[in-house]
């Protein structure tokens, strides 16, 4: 049971963490989205078949953790001064 549980949070963290590279670092739609969404799928996934067990609502608790994080992630990124590093704010 705590391998599955190991494997949620590392596939949330994973999944998360490419949503944001992608978002943020990568151009375009490409393989980092997919396998962020791949990933938190998969963490939901397991939640919901493997770790019923362990909690009745487990799946509930993971999706609604999935969604809030990557909400999180996003407005401490956009509103930290990273942005304004990456940005190109030169003018010819």
């Amino acid at each position: 049971m705590t391998t599955f549980l190991i494997l949620t949070i590392i596939l949330v963290v994973f999944g998360v963490g490419l949503l944001l590279a992608e978002m943020f670092l990568l151009p375009g739609f490409g393989v980092a989205v997919i396998f962020g969404l791949l990933s938190l799928a998969g963490a939901v996934i397991i939640a919901y078949l493997k770790l019923t067990a362990l909690w009745a609502w487990a799946g509930h608790v993971t999706l609604a953790a999935c969604v809030v994080l990557c909400a999180i992630a996003i407005w401490v990124f956009v509103k930290s001064n990273a942005m304004d590093k990456m940005a190109l704010d030169t003018k010819i």
